[in-house]
């Protein structure tokens, strides 16, 4: 998991990067994370990958998302408030309180919403203890519930996204979440805000309650969870056709991060793609439960024939 550092030990408003084009650079190369893992069970598949990259203006990357060498199929990604206070410290606590919540139990609606409003509560009454400034960070996150990894539960705070992408190669692509902002909420931002900005977040305790929905996702499909860095600058139709080209998963995902920082270099920007392949060992375990019941009946006739 990326995970944070002591709160006390961290600057409490986001701060500017001081630059040069050579050093902003340099930075942004330092500060990209490109991942893949596979995960298998009896049943199932999943091919998973993530990138992560820091803008310019940021000296850490205030995104935060799952391990993916993980046995629990749940998968976050959460992005910290631009100019909040604590803004990385705040992701990496909900992801951390996130997994911590529900990597070892059953995961359904109500254990998802459990633990997105209690970290609401936690995140903000830790940043409370160290500066009166307001901070908190916006949220996506799915959770495989059958044996099959066909069935998944989603669930989202702020404008962080989910889509699929479908098997078929004439599919669009499908947003599956939308966007808690002011404007799509009908409500008025504060004075200097703007109707795209998040009007629901982990730790301002605005949060009654959390988006959670459920998704069949099929063999050769994908779930895609991203920050606004990545979505408010890369359209879903080139998000799909990359998503679908012949290369690594981890190498499509960091193709898509450049695309978003040719376009913007201001915000922090991180996707989280989770591939439902068919599993091999499902094949296996079936030619070996053939294999056994052919063995069975072959002994069988062996002692009816020498007791006959």
């Amino acid at each position: 998991m990326h995970t944070g550092a002591d709160p006390a030990a961290m600057n409490l408003v986001t701060p500017l990067e001081p630059s040069t084009p050579e050093r902003r650079r340099a930075r942004r190369e330092l500060a990209t994370v490109s991942r893949e893992a596979v995960l298998t069970t009896r049943w199932a598949e999943l091919e998973l990958a993530v990138a992560s990259g820091c803008s310019a203006r940021h000296t850490v990357n205030e995104d935060s998302y799952s391990a993916l060498d993980r046995k629990a199929p749940v998968y976050v990604v959460a992005d910290g408030v631009g100019g909040g206070a604590m803004a990385s410290w705040a992701s990496q606590e909900l992801v951390s309180r996130l997994h911590a919540a529900l990597d070892r139990r059953r995961v359904d609606a109500a254990s998802v919403r459990h633990a997105l409003l209690d970290a609401d509560r936690e995140v903000g009454r830790s940043i409370a203890t160290h500066t009166a400034d307001s901070g908190a960070a916006t949220v996506a996150l799915c959770a495989g519930t059958d044996p099959s990894l066909s069935q998944w539960l989603i669930a989202w705070v702020g404008d962080c996204r989910i889509y699929r992408v479908h098997a078929g190669p004439d599919r669009p692509i499908e947003l599956l979440t939308h966007d808690d902002t002011y404007g799509h909420l009908g409500e008025n931002p504060p004075p200097g805000g703007s109707p795209d900005d998040p009007a629901r977040m982990i730790g301002n305790g605005a949060v009654a309650i959390p988006n959670v929905g459920r998704v069949h996702l099929r063999q050769d499909e994908m779930l895609v969870l991203c920050s606004d860095g990545l979505h408010k600058h890369v359209d879903p139709q080139k998000i799909n056709g990359q998503l679908r080209a012949e290369s690594s998963l981890a190498g499509r995902c960091l193709r898509l991060l450049e695309l978003a920082r040719t376009r913007s270099c201001s915000d922090d920007a991180t996707l989280l793609v989770v591939h439902r392949k068919r599993s091999p060992s499902r094949r296996r375990l079936w030619v070996a439960s053939f294999g056994g019941v052919a063995a069975l009946t072959l002994v069988a006739l062996a002692l009816h024939f020498y007791t006959g």
